[in-house]
């Protein structure tokens, strides 16, 4: 039996028609999509597959990407996948799907946190003119040194998600990353993009959402493990109600460690699989790992992740 890592995109994974073969081929994708429209008051039928402007929104988004990513785990294992899953780990709001996989957190209960989560999170953001920056082509020295000669100048600058060998995200306010544009493109990096968010997330400006977060999360989050999780902020494994707690909460406000969780772990791990829409982890892991990662997205590359389990 292989052992597997779970692994669950975060924000940016997103797109309309996500989610949308489970849905017509399964009936417990449809009872979780109507499930978790119960419970927001939210028709996710309309917000997953039909054109509209919310998905767009951190507080629309962020359960939609978390509903698809379980519901494409709980579809594998239903259509009877034989691994042994030894951890379970996202890319930001990923981690959050990693705990309902990992059965600390139910999944319409997810759902519902997360909703509250990006809710807090915009509501940190306003005012702020917040954004991030994927920065590619320079080491992690060169932007943390960069960022903090640029924060010694009064800038907010911060690195933000270190998601492979020559990509980082950088968040801080829009102004002082449109100003550090040219900054990274003088020390080398091939490139140094304004991302299309009005979040600045896993940096400091942040700091709001972090007391209303832990309320849900102390309500929501259960003290039983099914396996580790692996911890954004240390790139560690935790299994504590305690420990997510305090580690979900400092997520909002320190950087996203991805490429360091999977080197830490990959020696532990046979295979890889993402769960959810988009294929961001597979992509980030192919410059991270030599081992293979497979990505469930739909009943075809569902029913393909299967066969490779049993190779």
């Amino acid at each position: 039996m292989k052992r597997v890592a779970l692994l669950f995109p975060g924000q940016g994974s997103q797109k309309v028609g996500m989610g949308r073969d489970f849905y017509d081929n399964d009936s417990l994708a449809k009872e979780l999509v109507e499930a978790a429209s119960d419970r927001l008051k939210i028709d996710f039928t309309r917000l997953l597959f039909t054109e509209n402007d919310d998905l767009a929104k951190t507080a629309y988004t962020q359960p939609a990407i978390l509903l698809v990513s379980l519901i494409a785990k709980e579809l594998f294992d239903k259509a009877g996948a034989h691994y042994e899953g030894v951890y379970a780990l996202g890319h930001s709001l990923g981690e959050f799907s990693a705990l309902c996989a990992a059965e600390a957190l139910d999944t319409i209960d997810g759902v519902e946190l997360v909703h509250n989560r990006g809710k807090f999170m915009q509501q940190a953001a306003e005012g702020a003119h917040g954004g991030m920056m994927v920065v590619m082509g320079l080491s992690d020295e060169v932007v943390e040194d960069i960022c903090s000669k640029a924060r010694s100048e009064g800038k907010q600058v911060w690195p933000a998600n270190y998601n492979s060998d020559g990509q980082i995200v950088v968040a801080g306010i829009k102004g002082d990353l449109q100003a550090m544009e040219s900054v990274f493109k003088e020390a080398g990096a091939k490139r140094a993009l304004l991302l299309n968010m009005s979040v600045a997330s896993h940096c400091p400006l942040m700091q709001k959402a972090v007391e209303p977060l832990q309320e849900y999360l102390e309500r929501f989050i259960q003290d039983s493990f099914a396996m580790p999780v692996v911890s954004n902020v240390t790139a560690k494994p935790y299994s504590t109600k305690g420990e997510a707690i305090e580690l979900l909460a400092q997520q909002l406000i320190k950087p996203v460690l991805y490429k360091h969780s999977i080197k830490n772990i990959e020696g532990d791990v046979d295979i890889f699989i993402e769960f959810g829409e988009g294929g961001v982890l597979k992509g980030l892991n192919r410059r991270i790992t030599k081992k293979t990662t497979l990505s469930v997205s739909d009943m075809k590359s569902l029913e393909a992740a299967l066969a490779a389990l049993e190779e």
